[in-house]
């Protein structure tokens, strides 16, 4: 029977990490949080704490993921700290909300910058409107609305999964690429604001006109624009669920990612303070397409273009890095008959999990059909961190249950920065479901974005009891 094997090492590690951290975020983000915070200094605090609160995730997983080198990441870790219910919940959260919706969001920014270059076309606006699905409580979707990106949307993750099924290797080499030309692009926008003498460094310490120093209030807006950093730093556990085709998992585990999670925070910090070199935070903070405003002051209409090619690379080197290990967590229910047993083979010519990889493009185009891209990115990020909760909790049950083992990595700071991350991860899931509901009934927002991802959570429920029974017949 043909199986996993590891043909990845330390760089491919590292470039999944930043490859699928640095998507969209850093483009677009910043405005949002200036705006909430209303100084340049207190935003790059918020980049640096939510990448130091994200590296004591990854220093957990990293933990766990090298005692468990085993290809399934979270949902192997799960199954030994809490048993099969709890992992196997996971597993499926990650297959219809989490790991779908990231890879559909992200594929939806990518279609719409490309129609900067060419213009995608749309239905008429009666059409568009004429189909629509109402589900109670949750909200209204459009499947046809803005088909043209959309459709785009579903050809790259149709197109990526497709080299996925060919070649691991190729998909490394790909992702490999894709975080050099990402990065380059990156360094060159910060070099081009620093260089091009037409910013002032005073507007790096100048706070707004309407900045509020008042102690709760900076307190309440720190967490707000904290959340938006968090999300952007998401994505850094995908290294986990392709560990069992990681050369020597025990060392390129941690170092990937400590050393991935150490490059995104240094390139946020580095291209926020480029904006801020360029644009007054009054202004900043008004500007919904930042990177592309900051790079035309720059370069004039050239700057334009720069920022889609940049995003476009971004995105798509972003896709990749999501759909190559999250269709493991897939393959790992599958092999164990937790899940459609089909979806754990792997096929004799590619070494590949074919079946889970297309499994997960098909939900994945589903979710492009009925979401917008706020839609995707803010319910997977709110089931992610409800797991991510139960993930750092159970480094304390880890402890008790393997003995200290001078080969593996073991994450320092216990237990002080585990509380601090679980603190973290409660307060983002209360405050994300009140401001949820908050911005439905005002009318903000026409769904109800994290309940409706614990509602597809929760669909798994009957599912686990059907899979268990029918493991016990069998």
């Amino acid at each position: 029977m043909a199986q996993l094997k590891p043909k990845l090492g330390l760089w491919a590690s590292v470039s999944i990490v930043v490859g699928t951290v640095i998507g969209s975020s850093i483009f677009m983000k910043p405005a949002t949080m200036a705006g909430q915070l209303g100084s340049p200094l207190l935003l790059l605090l918020v980049w640096i704490v939510a990448g130091v609160v994200s590296m004591f995730g990854g220093m957990i997983n990293a933990e766990i993921g090298s005692a468990f080198p085993k290809t399934g990441g979270q949902y192997i870790y799960f199954r030994f700290l809490y048993g099969d219910f709890l992992a196997w919940l996971y597993g499926w959260a990650g297959f219809i909300v989490i790991n779908t919706a990231s890879i559909a969001g992200i594929a939806f920014i990518f279609a719409q910058y490309t129609g900067y270059f060419i213009e995608l076309p749309n239905l008429p606006s009666h059409i568009e409107h004429a189909f629509a699905l109402s589900i109670p409580f949750i909200g209204r979707f459009y499947p046809l609305e803005n088909f043209g990106v959309k459709s785009l949307a579903i050809g790259l993750i149709l197109l990526v999964t497709f080299i996925n099924a060919k070649s691991l290797k190729a998909a490394g080499a790909v992702q490999v690429l894709f975080t050099i030309l990402k990065l380059g692009a990156l360094l060159v926008l910060v070099g081009a604001a620093f260089f091009s003498g037409k910013g002032d460094f005073n507007y790096l310490t100048k706070t707004s006109v309407d900045f509020d120093n008042s102690y709760w209030i900076v307190f309440t807006s720190f967490i707000a624009a904290t959340t938006g950093a968090l999300a952007a730093y998401d994505g850094w556990n995908n290294l986990g669920f392709i560990a069992g085709e990681i050369k020597e998992p025990k060392k390129n585990i941690p170092r990937g990612l400590l050393l991935g999670l150490g490059i995104c925070i240094l390139v946020y910090v580095l291209t926020t303070e480029a904006y801020f070199y360029i644009l007054p935070i009054d202004q900043l903070k008004q500007s919904p397409l930042l990177a592309s405003e900051v790079m035309t002051k720059v370069m004039g209409g050239m700057g334009a273009t720069f920022v889609a090619l940049l995003v476009m690379i971004s995105t798509a080197g972003s896709t990749n890095g999501n759909i190559m290990p999250c269709a493991r967590v897939i393959y790992a229910m599958g092999e164990e008959k937790k899940f459609f047993s089909w979806t754990g083979k792997v096929d004799k010519k590619s070494n590949t999990p074919v079946n889970a990889l297309w499994l997960q493009a098909a939900w994945g185009c589903c979710l492009v059909l009925l979401g917008s891209f706020d839609m995707l990115m803010d319910m997977f990020v709110f089931i992610t961190w409800i797991f991510y909760g139960f993930a750092a909790y159970g480094i304390f049950i880890f402890r008790k249950k393997v003995p200290k083992d001078n080969s593996s990595f073991r994450m320092k700071g216990y237990p002080i920065l585990p509380i601090l991350f679980i603190g973290f991860a409660v307060l983002y899931t209360v405050i994300t479901i009140y401001n949820d509901i908050n911005n439905f009934m005002s009318g903000k927002s026409p769904v109800i974005n994290s309940i409706f991802g614990l509602a597809l959570t929760a669909m798994g429920l009957p599912l686990y009891w059907w899979f268990r029974r029918k493991g016990k017949s069998a």
